[in-house]
């Protein structure tokens, strides 16, 4: 009996092996409608981040325009209300359920540290002074979701 090669496309050719494997890790994956209070704060938080590097760099690059944008505040204000919203609702309920005022403590430390680089000039500390605030808020977030655990 003799074999004939056969011309169809093999799954490998088609990618399809790399689909699958998607598939089969997206499976273990939880939609966004199941995050956490804290893993969505975690994850503004990072949005947060890349907002603050890109608008810097950004504006560095096209330094005569930058004046006029960073003089507006309400931006970073609404920002700031946002963060304290999600701290209020994820950290208190977490010192509710697991009983630890760790994480409060932590993340109500990052968003003075926000609130205050509101009032810094727009020297480039403000920015350094609000991304280090923002990640202090994300470290709280992630030592309540530790605790819940």
């Amino acid at each position: 009996m003799t074999h004939v090669a056969s011309h169809a496309p093999t799954l490998t050719r088609l990618g399809l092996t790399r689909l699958g494997a998607l598939v089969r890790a997206a499976r273990g994956s939880r939609p966004l409608t199941s995050l956490n209070g804290d893993q969505l704060a975690m994850g503004l938080s990072g949005l947060c981040l890349v907002h603050c590097l890109a608008t810097t760099i950004f504006f560095a690059s096209i330094a005569s325009v930058g004046g006029v944008f960073l003089e507006n505040h309400l931006f970073h204000e609404i920002g700031l209300i946002v963060a304290i919203g999600f701290a209020l609702v994820t950290l208190v309920s977490g010192v509710l359920s697991h009983g630890y005022m760790m994480p409060f403590a932590v993340g109500s430390f990052g968003l003075g540290m926000m609130a205050g680089a509101l009032s810094r000039p727009h020297d480039g500390s403000e920015i350094l002074a609000t991304m280090i605030g923002v990640a202090v808020v994300a470290l709280g977030h992630d030592l309540n979701r530790r605790a819940r655990h």
